[in-house]
């Protein structure tokens, strides 16, 4: 817990909607920046550009996983003493030089807004049954199976455009899950009572055992997800949907290997981390058709360079891809920067910190 001092300046990160002001403007002792726009901290232009930048800084907020502070970063951010991001953890920020530098990183943990009269109904973050990762799982998946991107941009750009495809129903066939944790089991129940489909799932812990509670705890009968090996998995599913967090043991999980496996007409979901799968093994196999098609939220780099190989329009599979939105709604995010301005009055107070990772 530190005192700070008079004259404390904030910059926001990485809020591309606009949102974070409001919460941190009746903090009076705080002079505020918004930075919308994320610089690369994995390439060292990046690092120069972040140092010039945030040097002036005593508090900064950043969104999960989109600004990176590594080490080379935050030593030379010599007045930077907190640090705030978005969620219960993020791979991005180096908590162990942070400690080093005495800088205190805090994350949030979400839930209801304590002030939702300051905003409308949209603001409110969904119930868990609700979630909006869940949703957006789906919206991508059923945008695939529908060809809801190539016949819109059909429709608007071509006079005689009109049914030049087939759509794929999702009416029992076979969801392959990559983890059965909290979001894993929400997407193979929405599967299973919606679309009537059968749910497989692989991880490295996972037994039936684990896949019988996750369904009961779903309110599904015992059997209704079946544990099976990753080989089986992988050749099995006709749609294949990545439910993991990325660490140093998942990632590239999903490589050439996995993908030569995957059935012809199978279809493959990325909502996760782009680094749970071979990007270039993935490249590969769509621009080859070598699969049906794929939906990702998450890609390698974030945001998405000008010459990314995912702008490209050189694909024989189907491919929709979202600039990761799984998260991004009114509710979740106000809710959040409503955590860190908290955190902010009492660190400015000289209180104890909620949430802090370090």
């Amino acid at each position: 817990m530190s005192s700070p001092s008079s004259n404390i300046s904030l910059a926001i990160l990485d809020d591309y909607p606009g949102i974070a002001p409001k919460h941190f403007s009746h903090l009076s002792e705080l002079k505020i920046d918004s930075y919308p726009e994320t610089l690369n901290a994995a390439k060292q232009e990046g690092i120069d550009a972040l140092v010039k930048r945030l040097q002036p800084y005593q508090v900064i907020s950043t969104m999960r996983e989109r600004t990176a502070f590594p080490a080379e970063l935050q030593s030379q951010l010599p007045n930077l003493k907190l640090l705030l991001t978005t969620g219960p953890r993020n791979a991005s920020i180096d908590l162990e030089a942070a400690s080093k530098q005495n800088i205190v990183v805090t994350g949030t943990v979400g839930g209801k807004p304590k002030k939702p009269e300051n905003f409308s109904t949209d603001d409110v973050p969904p119930p868990p049954e609700g979630n909006s990762v869940n949703q957006h799982s789906w919206a991508l998946l059923l945008g695939l199976c529908a060809r809801l991107a190539r016949d819109d941009s059909a429709l608007k750009n071509d006079p005689q455009a009109w049914q030049s495809g087939l759509a794929i129903p999702l009416g029992g066939k076979v969801l392959g899950l990559v983890g059965l944790g909290k979001l894993g089991t929400l997407m193979a129940k929405t599967a299973v009572q919606g679309f009537g489909m059968t749910v497989i799932a692989w991880s490295a812990n996972l037994d039936q055992d684990k896949a019988d509670k996750a369904a009961e705890g779903a309110g599904l009968a015992k059997g209704t997800f079946k544990a099976v090996t990753k080989d089986e998995l992988f050749r099995q599913a006709d749609v294949l949907s990545l439910q993991l967090v990325l660490s140093e043991r998942s990632k590239g999980i999903v490589g050439e290997r996995e993908l030569g496996m995957m059935k012809e007409s199978a279809l493959l979901l990325n909502i996760s981390r782009g680094g749970l799968i071979d990007e270039a093994a993935l490249l590969k196999v769509l621009k080859e058709g070598r699969i049906r098609g794929a939906a990702l939220d998450v890609f390698w780099e974030e945001p998405l360079p000008a010459d990314s190989p995912w702008r490209s329009k050189d694909f024989k599979s189907e491919v929709v891809l979202s600039p990761h939105m799984g998260y991004v709604n009114a509710g979740t995010m106000n809710k959040w920067y409503e955590e860190q301005a908290e955190n902010v009055e009492r660190w400015l107070r000289g209180e104890e910190l909620s949430n802090r990772m370090n």
